[in-house]
């Protein structure tokens, strides 16, 4: 049975768009007619997506532009630098496109955040549509306006907060995602429930079979309720001031991952999955939690198909490389760590900690010598 179309709104003002998730929606003229008027459209993708979906959305586009570019990036979080970002820049310039020209962001979370940034660098701003084929992208970073590259020293370090016009998640591109890609977004829907919504956390234990086999009415289901958190959330406090920044559940820990093995070794999502541990064993230890919620969200990612311990970044201090990792985490203030925590089930806070008991729960958290573990 093909599940129904659903639309969520990201209430922003003026700045608010739709995000709309159903079945088949990359080959629909109809999905992009109230897409901006403009003489030429951009896709922006990778070479793995490219041959895939690029072809069926620039037929769809075809009615709407006259002319219809495409341009094709390396895939993988290895590449999301200054230098694959000036590509892009290289086809917008080489194709004289002006400052109404639409760019469409198709591929995972990657493209998204280089295509949004190129949108809102280009002539100092052109509009530009979300099109995530990966389950994380449409969870997450397609929404709310965050873009960025990575920097040696940190992940999206550089970028802007950039609203799209729309966001299309459609489910039928998850079909060609490799099973370590599905695991990898399902960190992302996974982190929804302790932060704000156990009703949503119950529906995933009783679910995630079904989701690990992409079942559409499933899938259907955990997109929808992640996006309409997500979306709360954002319309609340889009730039990050205060409440937005629970969304980084297990992204600190994460981020850290990511950045000390070389980007792209680990998934984003496995970093989160990993990380969202880590951050639950630092909420016990501050006494917001008990032992047993930790031992069911980590049963939860484990299920999920993602590691549940971290990576060895330094044999001799490892606590210590991630701490110096995570001082540069954005979400730091004067060198002092500010981490997601959960201050009982559904509810998160932002809060420091002593360094002598995040390094508890580094040496925890980690195995000597054990990379991504998978259930």
């Amino acid at each position: 049975m093909t599940p129904q179309s659903q639309t969520v709104r990201i209430d922003l003002g003026d700045r608010s768009y739709p995000i709309v998730i159903a079945s088949d929606l990359i080959e629909a003229p109809a999905t992009f007619a109230h897409c901006p008027p403009a003489a030429q459209a951009v896709i922006v993708t990778n070479d793995t997506v490219q041959p895939l979906y690029a072809q069926r959305l620039q037929a769809a586009l075809a009615p709407k532009y006259a002319k219809v570019h495409t341009v094709v990036l390396p895939d993988g979080e290895a590449h999301k630098d200054w230098q694959t970002l000036n590509v892009i820049f290289d086809g917008l310039l080489a194709n004289g496109c002006d400052r109404k020209t639409v760019l469409f962001a198709l591929g995972g979370g990657v493209i998204g955040d280089m295509t949004g940034f190129a949108a809102a660098s280009y002539m100092r701003g052109v509009p530009f549509v979300q099109v995530p084929t990966t389950l994380l992208s449409q969870v997450d970073s397609s929404v709310g306006g965050k873009t960025a590259i990575n920097h040696p020293l940190g992940k999206n370090m550089i970028g802007a907060f950039y609203q799209p016009q729309l966001v299309v998640c459609d489910l039928a591109s998850l079909d060609t995602l490799p099973d370590r890609e599905v695991s990898a977004g399902l960190a992302e829907i996974i982190k929804y429930g302790p932060i704000a919504d156990m009703a949503f956390f119950e529906w995933l234990e009783a679910h995630m079979d079904a989701l690990r086999q992409r079942d559409r009415q499933a899938l259907l289901h955990a997109v929808q309720r992640s996006v309409e958190i997500k979306a709360w959330v954002v319309g609340q406090d889009e730039k990050e001031a205060g409440l937005r920044a629970i969304l980084n559940f297990g992204h600190t820990f994460g981020h850290a991952i990511e950045a000390g093995m070389g980007y792209g070794n680990w998934l984003h999502g496995e970093g989160v999955g990993a990380g969202m541990v880590m951050a639950v064993h630092l909420s016990l230890q501050l006494g917001l939690v008990d032992a047993h919620f930790v031992a069911r969200l980590t049963r939860l990612i484990e299920r999920a198909g993602l590691p549940t311990r971290g990576a060895v970044l330094d044999d001799k201090d490892n606590a210590g490389a991630y701490l110096q990792h995570m001082r540069v985490d954005k979400k730091a203030e004067a060198g002092e760590i500010r981490f997601v925590l959960i201050d009982g089930p559904g509810k998160a806070i932002m809060r420091s900690a002593p360094d002598h008991l995040v390094r508890q729960v580094i040496d925890t958290c980690c195995a000597q010598g054990v990379g991504i573990q998978t259930a």
